[in-house]
Formats: structure tokens, sequence, C-alpha cells
């Protein structure tokens, strides 16, 4: 109501005294009687409240203690609110109480609203890197380039974020373009390794591969599955590039066994066979005997569920093992795996990565009691909203933004 009529500290003294009584002793009295009203407010922690009111009426809290009272109490906008009101000294006090608590991003959106870079450089440049790693997370190489705006650190962090993500074409390119010196080329490197030997799908001893997008075929293909004792899993869908866009659904679901392997067209299938999908999918995922593995697949279960909120097949999983939780300690870890083993991370290689890690431990000495009571710890059921899965573990799938949308293949 202060803000649409415009009322300001002086018409509140116009109030409350007469003309015969105003002076300047009043006019305190005026402004005590609002520093109650916002210290009310203040004490049911209604911050933005009374920081509209304490910048309409123009009175100044010069007291670093206020600012410190609403980051405790989360309140980032009043107390950004506030700060921008106070002016730069408070700012600065804001984005050093932000890096203490390690909100790097809000220092960083902060900084940069305000033109503090010179004043908090390196908050600047981590804030800058993490953003461009984002993006380089994403694929969107060029709007990472474009963001950089020709600055030669940055444009180098990039180049090393494509190095990191085995992306040789654009470490290349960019080092063309901007005259980067001191980063290998690709050709060179190529030249300076060893054979570089790929795993085909041969090698596995895959008797077939079968793309299943209509309901016929996906009954049998369930009934095979519910044959087997251990089976594969995988997901595919295309990454989203465009910033606050909503994913995209998962397109493809591999399932693998001994030795098939089931390529299923979900997009396909939910629109022109939606009960049956579900139903089959159910069978799969809801039963106990069959022991599904995967790489990070809770990450791949919270998608399937945003993708297909009306799916019962989705909310619930039984017996899945994450593979890269298993083995960890030094007798049987991952360590004892070759760099071709773990990079294949696909749903046919996961059931022989299994099987050769078992076989690893026991062969160390492990007997074979423990080695399955270690692994089976491992083996995980929920029965909630998956999309509520907490992710304890950082991968390379980039759960929020997309996964690979090409196949992968792995090297050693």
């Amino acid at each position: 109501m202060l803000e649409v009529f415009g009322i300001r500290l002086t018409d509140i003294n116009e109030v409350l005294f007469t003309s015969d009584m105003k002076n300047d002793s009043f006019e305190v009295i005026a402004k005590t009687f609002i520093d109650q009203f916002i210290s009310k407010l203040l004490e049911s922690q209604s911050y933005m409240t009374a920081v509209t009111l304490l910048e309409h009426l123009s009175i100044r809290h010069s007291e670093e203690s206020f600012l410190l009272e609403m980051l405790e109490k989360q309140e980032y906008r009043a107390a950004e609110k506030w700060a921008a009101f106070m002016g730069k000294p408070m700012l600065c006090a804001l984005i050093r109480g932000y890096v203490d608590r390690k909100l790097l991003k809000q220092a960083y959106e902060l900084i940069k609203k305000n033109n503090l870079r010179e004043e908090f450089p390196e908050v600047y440049k981590m804030g800058k890197e993490s953003s461009l790693k984002k993006l380089a997370e994403k694929g969107c190489w060029d709007i990472a380039e474009m963001r950089a705006k020709s600055d030669r650190q940055l444009l180098e962090y990039i180049v090393y974020l494509a190095m990191e993500a085995g992306y040789s074409e654009k470490v290349d390119e960019l080092c063309e373009r901007y005259s980067l010196t001191g980063f290998i080329k690709a050709k060179e490197t190529e030249a300076s390794l060893p054979h570089i030997r790929y795993l085909h799908l041969d090698e596995l001893a895959i008797d077939d591969i079968i793309w299943v997008d209509e309901p016929v075929g996906l009954h049998e293909a369930t009934c095979h599955i519910e044959g087997c004792k251990v089976i594969g899993l995988d997901c595919e869908w295309k990454p989203s590039y465009e910033k606050g866009s909503k994913n995209n659904k998962v397109s493809i679901m591999q399932i693998a066994t001994e030795k098939m392997v089931f390529i299923i067209d979900l997009l396909k299938l939910s629109n022109e066979a939606p009960a049956v999908l579900d139903s089959c999918l159910t069978r799969i995922f809801h039963s106990p005997r069959i022991l599904k593995l995967g790489y990070n697949f809770q990450c791949d279960m919270k998608q399937l569920a945003q993708s297909y909120e009306d799916f019962d097949c989705f909310k619930h999983f039984e017996m899945l093992l994450d593979i890269q939780n298993v083995f960890k300690e030094p007798r049987g870890g991952l360590s004892g795996l070759t760099k071709l083993e773990y990079a294949a991370l696909d749903a046919a290689v996961l059931i022989r990565i299994f099987w050769h890690v078992r076989s690893q431990s026991q062969s160390t000495g492990v007997s074979n009691e423990n080695t399955q009571m270690e692994w089976k710890s491992h083996i995980i059921s929920h029965g909630g909203d998956p999309t509520k899965i907490k992710k304890k573990v950082k991968n390379a799938k980039g759960c929020n933004a997309g996964t690979r949308e090409s196949h992968k293949s792995s090297q050693s």
C-alpha cells in the first residue's frame, strides 16, 4: 500500500502529529515507530517485506549483521535487494558471504550484475569457468566459445575441457582460430599413440541384435528376458541444448542377455501401444528374480520416470546392481579392469564386466561366499518416486542435460 500510494516517512509524520507539534524530534519518533514495525517483520522472518519497506522509506540500516542474518536464513533475494540499496560496500560484503558459504553461482551472478569483476577477479574467473564447463557438458561448445568473448584464458580453459572430453577436433579448431599454442594437435597425438583396438560385438558372443518397435516383438523379448538370471540395461536420449528447455524423452532402451540384445523403441511403442509397453517393462523392472546391471542406472530411471510419468513400470525397480559401485575394495576393485572393459559400458558389455570382475575377485584368493556378499550388498530396490533419487556419484552420463545420442565404443 505504501508503494501504491507513494507514502513517505514525512507523510507518516503528518498523520501522527499536528502542525504545531512538528519538529525534528517528532520526525525521530516517526522513524522509531517505523523501526518497531520493521522489527516485528524481522521477528516473523518477513525479510523481503522489511527490506522493501526500508528501501521505500529510504531508511538505511548500515549494520552488516542484518545482511548476515538474511544469509543465515537463506533469504538470498532479500539480501541482494538490500545490498543493492545500500551500495557497493554492502554488495562486496554479500559476495564475501556467498564465497564463505561456497555459493559460487550466486557470487558470480552478483559480480557480473554489479560490475565488480575488478574487486573479485578470482571469484569471477571461477564462476565463469563453472558456467563454461556446464555448457561443455551439454555439448554446447559454440555457446561456450561465444561467452568466452575472446578472453584467452577462458578459451584455453575450453580447450582443456575439449581435451578432457576427447573432442580432439574442437581442440584443433580452437587452437587454430585463436592461435593458441602449447597444445598437442590431434594428428600428432594419434601418431604418438600405440595401436588402438576397438571392442566389437562379435567379441561378446552375441547371437543377435533385435530392434523392437511392435507389441508382438516386445512380448517375445519380455518372455526371453524373464528366463534370464542377469541382464544389462542402458538408455539413450538426445541432449537438450537450449537453456531452460525441458529434457528430451528417453528414446531407446537397450536390454542385453547373455546371447541377445534387444533395442526397444520407447517413443514408438509409448505412442502406439502404451499399455503393452508398461505391462512388459513392469514384468522386467519389478521382478525380484532378474539381476539388472547398469552404469549409474538410477540416473536413467530418473529420466525414464520424467519422460513417461503415467507409466507404472518406471516408478519402482527391484534387484538393480550398479557396476560402478561394485568391488570398490582394492582386492577386487575396478582397478583390475582394463581400460577397454571399463570404458565399454553399453548393455551388452555390462554382463561381461560383471562376470569378469567376479572371477578376478575369486582368483585373488577371496572366498566365493565373501565375494557374493560383497556384490550383493550393492543391490538396491526402490519403491518411491525415481525422480527424487539423489545422485550419489558424479558421472559422465549427464543426468539433467541428456545422455549419449551416439553409440559408445571403447578403447584401451
